[in-house]
């Protein structure tokens, strides 16, 4: 019962809601983020471009020449999506190692007019924040109540991933650990043989220059 509990309290209290942001870029200039997704995880991006306006000094929507070229690279640097988009698009990809993705979005440079800023507005949802349950409940002919068991499910069924990721990411801390620990333990090793051998190097250097001398 308090599994039950506590499970149900993750899910209302401290799942995280996705949150939109935008951000400024110039012609050559290139923004990527970072998200820490779990394996078997779908990640929706939403963006939209606009195009700075000299004559009023805000923003306005694009033209249909400038777009923006989107790369996706997962933990291990594979590139698992890189293609051009039109000004305000959609992307969607399905990670297949849990860790830290990185997104990167940038220009098509070659369309741009005298070096004008743009402003990104970006959007990053991640699992079942980037399930449409209206469309859902629509497809599949859901009442209230079976809609909200299904939100649950998922949002239990994220909860599973999301604590699996973490005990991925401390067997991975461990190791590092486990390893960093036994080359301190060589290196420490090294160091007192090195510390011993020039030491006795040294007594038996004397003790020939002693010798040689007839000092002793």
């Amino acid at each position: 019962m308090f599994l039950l509990l506590t499970t149900f309290f993750t899910v209302f209290i401290l799942t995280p809601f996705a949150s939109g942001l935008y951000f400024h870029i110039g012609e050559t200039e290139r923004k990527c983020f970072i998200e820490e997704i779990p394996d078997e995880t779908t990640v929706l991006v939403n963006y939209k471009v606009e195009l700075y306006d000299p004559r009023t000094g805000g923003f306005m929507p694009s033209s249909p020449g400038i777009g923006m070229h989107v790369e996706v690279k997962d933990p291990d640097m594979k590139t698992i999506l890189s293609r051009v988009y039109s000004s305000e698009g959609r992307i969607s990809f399905t990670s297949h190692v849990p860790g830290e993705h990185v997104i990167c979005l940038y220009s098509n440079s070659t369309k741009w007019i005298g070096g004008t800023q743009l402003r990104v507005h970006l959007n990053i949802q991640v699992g079942e924040h980037t399930i449409d349950y209206a469309n859902v409940a629509q497809k599949e002919k859901l009442s209230d109540l079976q809609l909200r068991m299904r939100q649950l499910l998922d949002q239990v069924d994220a909860i599973t991933k999301e604590q699996n990721y973490q005990r991925y990411r401390e067997e991975r801390f461990r190791m590092t650990s486990e390893s960093t620990n036994k080359r301190v333990f060589w290196w420490s090793l090294a160091q007192l043989i090195i510390l011993v051998g020039m030491g006795t190097w040294q007594m038996r250097h004397l003790k020939s220059f002693f010798e040689a001398k007839k000092l002793v």
